[in-house]
């Protein structure tokens, strides 16, 4: 079984995001990366999948030369292949989509895989519309995943519930929380790593579809109120969340 696991190198969740002198992009300064954590669920689907199959599993990045660190770490975890797709420049989802897209067509996969969304921006678009570009049914959120007969019989998460559906192979799968344990890299695992070599590749430069304009945190969060301690102070909780509050 020949697959694609798509993987991001990301802003650490402890960091403390300051945006930068141009106000659309965060300052970088100080700011420890990681593999996206959703992208291990992604590896760890990948790798089983491979250990149950047999194959390759082959990880692609876009992104600098900090992305090989990223890259490097999914060696470790048991990776056979990795991509760096070499793009210092600020792309939108369709313009992501859009690289991984043409490499991913060469490589011609039977499974392609995400995370279910990359932590920095949040958008959860790159894995639909990749699907699109390349043709492919795919699965999002997904929390077990199947295969018999070259058909993956997907349960995936949806608001207030699970839905179970089938798609024929081959496919696109955005893995969440839950749909395993990601593996530690052993000893072993990281050393080697470290001397495995990194395929890079130029992407063909693509007109954006978003533009940042601005960037800003969110207001700080106002001083509490007590407005009452019994059954008195309901009427004028509900004045002021209705009408300074405005949520109901």
């Amino acid at each position: 079984m020949n697959i694609v696991v798509c993987i991001n190198h990301v802003p650490d969740t402890e960091t403390k995001v300051k945006i930068g002198p141009d106000g659309k992009t965060i300052d970088r300064t100080g700011v420890n990366y990681i593999l996206n954590p959703y992208d291990e669920f992604a590896i760890e689907e990948s790798l089983r999948l491979k250990e149950k199959f047999g194959g390759q599993v082959t990880a692609i990045s876009l992104g600098s030369d900090a992305h090989k660190e990223t890259l490097r770490k999914a060696y470790a975890m048991g990776v056979d292949k990795a991509i760096l797709i070499k793009d210092d420049s600020i792309r939108d989802s369709f313009g992501v989509a859009r690289a991984l897209a043409d490499v991913i067509k060469e490589l011609n996969p039977d499974i392609v895989f995400f995370g279910k969304q990359s932590i920095d921006y949040d958008d959860a678009q790159v894995n639909g519309i990749v699907a699109e570009m390349l043709g492919l049914p795919s699965a999002s959120v997904v929390v077990k995943l199947e295969i018999e007969n070259g058909v993956a019989r997907v349960d995936r998460e949806i608001e207030g519930g699970h839905e179970i559906v089938e798609v024929k192979l081959p496919a696109v799968f955005s893995a969440q929380k839950g749909l395993n344990e990601p593996r530690y890299p052993s000893l072993k695992g990281i050393m080697q790593a470290k001397n495995k070599p990194i395929e890079e590749r130029t992407p063909s430069p693509v007109t954006p579809k978003v533009e940042v304009l601005s960037m800003r945190k969110p207001p700080a969060k106002g001083a509490g109120k007590i407005i009452g301690t019994d059954s008195s102070a309901v009427p004028e909780l509900v004045r002021l969340l209705h009408e300074e509050a405005k949520v109901i």
